[in-house]
């Protein structure tokens, strides 16, 4: 340990950037030049990742919470924390990382017929070699070039589907099909060490003899786009434009007879539409040797950009356009009917996400994210001997006077002003964990016999976590030089007008931050159920999908988290709903933190409005998912099927209904019946400023701020609203923002070990 006191690093958040940086800065090689402080709003850690245990103990999140195979640096850290924690095996069940996460290969989106009929669209993605957080080989996954060559290789596969379909549907396929044109000279397959004049040639041959009509030329094709795509520089851009184009043209035109009634071959054009599309404007934009890569096209909305590299309509409605969307809470003002984002952050999150995962495409956690993520890191950090500050809200992040500046200094925070909202009694150290079956957990609310005055703010039902909420039991200032040396600013970003308004007043890019770089508000719902899916009319594996109705236009099945709650009658099903929540009319206000600070009443007007969107939802919309949750006779959601933290043994004698009949055991109505029913269960609305997601719309990539910016002398930010290289509302790009922002203040970790960060 080195003998010279340690630089104080002031914190400020709990989520996954503040926790990634506070996690790279106390490292043991640093050798303690370091002391960190995290100072938290509440009694817990995880941001827009937090969770907690409710009644029974029962798993309680913000939102939906899957970890994806790219997230490379997250995993990374993850991993490294568990080695470093090495809980027992045989006292803790979580005791390594694989413990805590599982493979999820099979993810879906709900696909709307041209008849309107919804059905589920399913994949299995094979494991890909390694996992997450393994060390990379000397191939660079994350250029736009592989990427090129990895939308090559599923265009052909997809088109191995076609020929598939082709054999499967001869009767169908065998009028509208042109009849095989002779070879022409000189026809033979052309392999990858041809030269660049002989593959023109075969493009040419391809084209001009309408080689493309049958299947085989479609393969053919190809294959020859794949040797032109690895040495692209040697092609003329509008013959790899003319060849993508001729291949939607007769791909389509081949699967026509079937599109309109058959799903899976409608499926399969829009899957070769789609990419065609993507390839073709990575090449006509010159993006695999443009130095900004995707950034190039962030001027452009997604949908218009598909549409200008010549995507059909019916694509761009597409299941699989509406789940990316969906996934990324993708629209102005959360209306469904206003899909919104930059082109080049969605398809650099896309490709990343399809082309780079590794062991699987996602990794489902096997208890709430707080409990495996969140309190792993905090008891690693509190070993290494990190300060945690709870119930600490900033109020203000207070900028040196300029003029006192000597000549030439940098601006610098001069000092950080807090309410701190709760005493402990007797000035103990806040314990914030909760013991479930000898796993440390969050709890869902603090814990008030360790605070002063706890019964009191009990009874008064303190939200420390509100927005809303001001009262407090002191205040605190920390003063440059005394109780700091740097600040890392890991607030969400529509706080970032509460907390820096030094910030905005002096500094342009800051106003145009928050001006432009918009957030929306999110709402989720969690119900436990007395039948399993397979009863309720979901026969399909556990999974995850995307692409639904409005308001909750994603859920997930999460049966897995079943025996980790203690529920005295258990559930045999547990369902996730989340989807984007759009602000109450007249309570938005300037730089996009959609609030109406003279209101405290906003947060519960919007949480109401949560739970009457999930209400109607299953009574409205749930039936194509579970055609067996709805009454058969119509009638809306059986509301019966709720299980209740308070429920006896006794009140689980029925029966399942068959379709037509009614049920022959009515359920016992306590504690409550009806649509009331619902308010046992779990549902938020996630309007807090640092809860909101933050968006990524067209041309507001310019106006982000990098956690390696220097123009403060002893402030760097870190969220995944800054300039991290992925530019998405995603644990990655927070985890890739913190440790950014570690690199800002102690030159590590490397800029070539945060894995994917390839910005200028």
């Amino acid at each position: 340990m080195s003998s010279q006191k340690p630089i104080e690093v002031a914190v400020i958040g709990g989520g996954c950037a503040a926790i990634s940086t506070a996690f790279d800065l106390t490292r043991p090689e640093l050798d303690g030049k370091f002391h960190v402080t995290i100072y938290q709003l509440g009694w817990r850690l995880g941001g827009k990742g937090a969770s907690g245990r409710g009644p029974a103990d029962r798993i309680e999140e913000h939102g939906l919470h899957i970890w994806m195979g790219f997230y490379e640096n997250a995993f990374r850290l993850l991993r490294e924390c568990y080695a470093e924690l090495n809980r027992d095996p045989h006292k803790c069940r979580f005791a390594d990382w694989r413990d805590a996460f599982v493979p999820e290969p099979l993810i879906g989106v709900m696909d709307r017929s041209p008849r309107g009929d919804w059905t589920p669209w399913l994949a299995l993605f094979p494991p890909a070699p390694g996992l997450p957080g393994d060390p990379l080989t000397n191939h660079n996954p994350f250029t736009v070039a592989a990427y090129l060559g990895r939308l090559a290789t599923m265009l052909r596969i997809t088109l191995a589907g076609v020929r598939t379909y082709r054999r499967d549907n001869a009767d169908a396929l065998a009028a509208p099909s042109a009849p095989n044109p002779p070879s022409p000279p000189g026809a033979d397959p052309v392999r990858d060490s041809s030269s660049s004049a002989e593959v023109t040639a075969a493009i040419t041959r391809l084209l001009k003899y309408g080689l493309l009509a049958t299947i085989a030329g479609l393969c053919e094709a190809v294959a020859l786009l794949e040797v032109m795509l690895r040495a692209l520089p040697s092609y003329p851009t509008s013959i790899v434009i003319q060849l993508l184009g001729a291949v939607a043209s007769e791909a389509r035109r081949q699967l026509q007879p079937l599109i309109d009634n058959d799903d899976e071959t409608r499926r399969l054009w829009e899957a070769i539409d789609l990419t065609v599309a993507v390839m073709t404007g990575i090449v006509r934009f010159g993006l695999a040797t443009d130095p900004r890569g995707f950034d190039a096209i962030d001027d452009y909305e997604l949908l218009d950009w598909l549409r200008l590299n010549g995507a059909s309509e019916s694509s761009l409605d597409s299941a699989l356009v509406r789940g990316m969307y969906d996934l990324a809470f993708a629209y102005k003002d959360a209306d469904a009917a206003r899909p919104n984002q930059a082109a080049g952050c969605a398809l650099r999150g896309s490709m990343r996400m399809f082309f780079t995962y590794r062991g699987a495409f996602f990794w489902r956690m096997q208890a709430a994210m707080g409990d495996v993520v969140f309190a792993p890191f905090y008891e690693v950090l509190k070993r290494r001997g990190v300060t945690f500050k709870f119930f600490h809200r900033l109020t203000n992040l207070k900028l040196a006077d300029p003029s006192a500046l000597a000549p030439g200094e940098r601006p610098y925070v001069e000092a950080l002003e807090f309410d701190v909202q709760a005493l402990t009694r007797a000035g103990a150290e806040y314990q914030p964990l909760i013991d479930v079956r000898s796993l440390p957990c969050w709890p869902f609310q603090p814990d008030f016999d360790q605070l002063a005055d706890g019964a009191l703010m009990r009874a008064e039902g303190r939200d420390f976590e509100s927005h809303w909420e001001r009262r407090k039991a002191a205040t605190r200032t920390l003063r440059v030089g005394t109780d700091f040396d740097f600040v890392v600013l890991g607030v969400g970003l529509g706080a970032i007008p509460e907390v820096g308004r030094d910030l905005l007043e002096r500094d342009q890019r800051w106003r145009d931050l928050v001006t432009h770089v918009t957030t929306v508000a999110t709402q989720a719902a969690q119900i436990w159920m007395r039948e399993d899916m397979d009863a309720l009319g979901w026969p399909h594996p556990q999974t995850a999908v995307s692409g639904f109705l409005h308001p909750f236009d994603t859920w997930a099945d999460m049966r897995h988290l079943i025996p980790e709650e203690s529920w005295p009658v258990r559930p045999r099903a547990i369902a996730y709903f989340c989807g984007a929540l759009p602000d109450a009319p007249l309570h938005r206000a300037p730089h996009g933190s959609a609030k109406d600070s003279s209101s405290p009443e906003f947060a519960v007007r919007q949480r109401e409005q949560v739970r009457r969107n999930a209400i109607d939802f299953l009574n409205r919309d749930i039936a194509p998912l579970w055609p067996r949750a709805v009454h058969p006779q119509g009638g809306g959601f059986r509301w019966e099927l709720l299980v209740t933290p308070g429920e006896s043994a006794h009140s689980t004698s029925y029966s399942i209904p068959a379709a037509g009949e009614a049920a022959a055991h009515p359920i016992d109505p306590a504690p409550s019946a009806g649509e009331s029913r619902f308010d046992t269960q779990f549902w938020t609305a996630n309007v807090n400023p640092s809860d909101r997601y933050v968006q990524s719309p067209p041309k507001t990539t310019r106006y982000r701020i990098s956690p390696l910016d220097n123009t403060y002398d002893n402030l760097t930010v870190a969220g995944d609203w800054t300039a991290c290289g992925l530019n998405v509302g995603c644990v990655e790009a927070a985890v890739i923002s913190g440790r950014l922002a570690a690199h800002a203040l102690a030159g590590s970790p490397a800029l070539e070990e945060i894995v994917g960060y390839d910005h200028p």
